[in-house]
């Protein structure tokens, strides 16, 4: 055990504390006179007061301690916060250290920094409330919660000597992926992955009701986290000193047990699965500010919980109060002639890469190395006749995964994560070199599950991401794949990184991350068996409202391309790249050299399929998605068989940002581009894997947008068969036919019969799946008969 703390140490931990709580203050408030070296006046007050203190000083005193513990134990070790709009705190934290001047040399570390460093607080051209990409030492954004210990997790496996500090808050702590990431003590490799300390911070309010956790019985809340597998340890009190001596001793016992439990696994193998120390911090709301304001109580209640002094403007009496709130940390004790911190409280703060905000792992970019990749093109599929029939492209792309993996197994910087769905989306061979990672018990019946594996998965969408995030951010890279339908469940959280990815691509100082790959398998076209429940392809719009500049969506038409897709977005950096492709067995189109011409162009005629070559199109037949495209050819069979003078052009879309303008998107075709390929005035029939008004979104300034029609999901689905999901939202092959000759009336009598036999074949389908619960064999068995 390490000497205890000494009287001196502990005040100098808390006049380092005042300073951080004094800096913190100062940024809600003030725009000038920062040290209050003149009598404070209205002038030098923010007129538009924004900021969250009650959270603040409980965040400020951890910050402070973790301090301690890294410069007494040599930690490596960052700061996650958790709790909402706890900027001030980071912020204050990462400016007494240095490390924010260093960032910004224009902040400062005398006077005339620390006022700008007060202004810039929530003001315009300034900087958020929250914990933002913008505060060094930040990679969780704090304008939304939950995430925070998921993030944490995925921050620390293959990182064996970083601890996570992760300070959650008690809001937080009631939503539902933060009660689930609790769960990932199961999952952590005390040898090869890092310690994620969790701090409960139980202030008591959210904003304005009592939180949970702060009002259940002590020997329930503690019992809550032995259930979950934790050691909790409770800190509770408002006396600054008392509190400090506390946390100071309870730290030092966390670490001493962390630090033995790693030697513990290191040297036998066969210890139990480690109860990893987490410490439960309860303080006030707002501790050290102001007791009552207007006759009502404020510190330790819900009124803390942003600007407890909201008005000075219009109440003289509250531009004392904050003046004494100031004060009250005695500035003058704290910082020199020139406000810089005194020397005695700067050593308090660990030095270079050791500061929480210089960490390298919060600058992921800083520590990315390129991964090892093998050559795609090995692995493609031979198609000597069009449409041959392939084993399905998740499957095939399952074992360039696979290598990927082995690969990069000796750099550890690539994992595969899903909800329980790997097999199931047909990544089977991913298991050929690795298996699941858990550290919970183990029967013998279980099958891939190993205290080392390279695949995570709970059955979590919420878990999953937020482990993949923390992954990147980091510096590594990865792989999420889920269902297509409930890819919905971490709409937020994409929100979120989304937003991260586009503001941290005008930070000069951050640097690129690994892109977030997400393959959407067990697609809506082929969840017949599962129902209307799983049939969802919405993500693909939700998507498309972010920044250009971020996002991009590909839609492989078969697995060849799925591979050339793959390959490119595991090695594109700073992007979010959502991949949907097929699982089930399907028509092959391309040749692997053909597919990576085609994916590398995004968007491009089939002339195989086409007739028109060297004169206009009578219509254009246009395909997004692996089933869209299967029925679009085949509609194109039908019509060139039996009306062979008919002029039709092929166009497949597997980059769909390629529709969009240049000018609104890096991908977008000119309108030139765009215009020679589905001409500016015949009718396209676009068959679409997703919503249909999706298309006319990214294509409503187009030149012939008018005559696109698109065929699409529109809602309709239940268990059926394959091809009965086409026809019940009108985008199988006989509609198809049935559109096209409704766009062209020049084609009169001539197509009147055909339009009927489409029309029949619609009939019979019905009447042949109620009777025998599988698609016609004209369906089953059909084949492309062209080049």
């Amino acid at each position: 055990m390490q000497d205890l703390i000494t009287e001196k140490e502990i005040q100098l931990l808390n006049a380092y504390w005042r300073a951080s709580n004094y800096l913190s203050v100062g940024q809600i408030y003030l725009r000038d006179n920062p040290l209050l070296r003149e009598p404070l006046r209205i002038e030098h007050v923010k007129r538009m007061l924004l900021g969250h203190w009650g959270t603040t000083p409980g965040q400020n005193f951890i910050y402070v301690h973790l301090n301690r513990v890294i410069r007494k134990y040599a930690l490596n070790m960052f700061y996650i916060s958790g709790p909402g709009h706890g900027g001030p705190a980071m912020v204050s934290q990462t400016y007494l250290e240095g490390t924010y001047s260093e960032v910004y040399p224009d902040i400062s570390q005398d006077e005339a920094g620390l006022k700008k460093l007060f202004k810039q607080f929530s003001f315009p051209g300034g900087i958020p409330s929250h914990v933002s990409p913008e505060c060094p030492g930040s990679l969780h954004e704090g304008g939304e919660l939950g995430y925070s210990l998921s993030h944490a997790f995925g921050a620390v496996f293959d990182n064996p000597d970083l601890i996570a500090a992760c300070v959650v808050g008690d809001g937080e702590a009631e939503t539902g992926p933060l009660a689930t990431a609790w769960h990932s003590n199961k999952f952590l490799n005390p040898v090869t992955d890092g310690v994620v300390l969790p701090i409960l911070h139980l202030n008591g309010y959210k904003i304005a009701n009592p939180t949970v956790l702060a009002r259940i019985p002590e020997k329930e809340l503690l019992a809550l986290f032995e259930g979950y597998g934790w050691k909790p340890y409770l800190i509770s009190g408002e006396d600054p000193l008392t509190m400090h001596r506390e946390m100071a001793a309870l730290l030092d016992k966390v670490v001493e047990e962390i630090k033995a439990i790693k030697e513990r696994a290191a040297t036998d193998e066969h210890a139990a699965r480690p109860c990893w120390p987490m410490i439960i911090l309860r303080t006030p709301k707002g501790w050290t500010g102001p007791k009552f304001v207007d006759g009502l109580p404020v510190e330790g209640t819900f009124r803390a919980h942003q600007v407890p002094l909201s008005d000075p403007a219009a109440h003289p009496e509250h531009l004392q109060q904050l003046e004494t709130w100031l004060k009250s940390y005695r500035p003058e004790e704290l910082f020199d002639d020139q406000g810089r911190l005194l020397p005695e409280l700067l050593a308090l703060a660990p030095a270079g890469e050791r500061r929480m905000g210089a960490n390298p792992h919060t600058n992921g970019g800083l520590l990315l190395r390129d991964l090892r990749l093998p050559d795609f093109c090995e692995y493609g599929l031979s198609v000597k006749e069009r449409g041959t029939a392939g084993p399905g492209d998740t499957l095939v792309a399952g074992r360039f995964v696979r290598d990927v993996i082995r690969l990069n197994l000796e750099s550890r910087n690539f994992r595969v994560f899903g909800p329980d769905e790997t097999l199931s989306n047909k990544l089977d061979a991913v298991f050929e070199v690795t298996e699941r990672q858990w550290e919970a018990e183990t029967i013998a019946t279980d099958m891939l599950l190993a205290k080392e594996g390279r695949v995570l998965e709970m059955l979590s969408e919420h878990q999953c991401e937020g482990w993949l995030e923390g992954y990147l951010l980091t510096g590594r890279h990865g792989l999420f794949n889920c269902y297509e339908a409930f890819i919905h469940i971490i709409d937020s959280m994409f929100n979120q990184h989304a937003k991260w990815l586009k503001v941290t691509a005008e930070l000069s100082w951050r640097r690129p991350l690994a892109s977030l790959n997400i393959l959407l398998a067990s697609h809506v076209w082929r969840q017949d068996h599962n129902g209307f429940t799983h049939q969802d392809p919405g993500f693909i719009d939700h998507v498309v409202n972010k920044k250009a500049s971020v996002v991009r969506v590909y839609l492989p038409p078969d697995a060849n391309c799925l591979l050339s897709v793959m390959d490119h977005c595991l090695r594109s950096r700073h992007y979010v790249n959502v991949m949907i492709a097929g699982k089930h067995p399907s028509p092959q189109w391309l040749s692997i050299e053909e597919a990576t011409l085609h994916c590398t162009k995004g968007i491009g005629i089939w002339e195989w399929a086409s007739n028109d070559e060297g004169q206009e199109p009578d219509v254009v037949m246009a395909c997004a998605g692996d089933v869209p495209t299967l029925e679009t050819l085949a509609a194109v069979s039908i019509l060139r068989a039996v009306l062979p003078e008919l002029k039709i052009r092929v166009v497949n879309v597997v980059d769909l940002m390629k529709l969009q303008a240049e000018h609104e998107h890096p991908h977008g075709l000119s309108n030139a581009d765009f215009d020679a390929l589905f001409t500016k005035d015949k009718p396209v029939i676009f068959a679409f894997h997703a919503y249909p008004w999706l298309i006319h979104r990214l294509t409503y300034k187009r030149t012939n947008h008018d005559n696109i029609h698109v065929r699409g999901y529109k809602e309709e689905g239940t268990i059926t068969t394959p091809f009965d999901m086409t026809v019940l939202n009108e985008m199988d092959r006989f509609s198809l036919v049935q559109d096209v000759i409704d766009r062209l009336p020049q084609l009169g009598d001539r197509a009147a019969y055909l339009k009927q036999q489409m029309k029949d074949k619609l009939i019979e389908h019905r009447r042949y799946i109620r009777e025998n619960g599988i698609d016609m064999p004209e369906i089953r068995e059909w084949q492309w008969k062209g080049k």
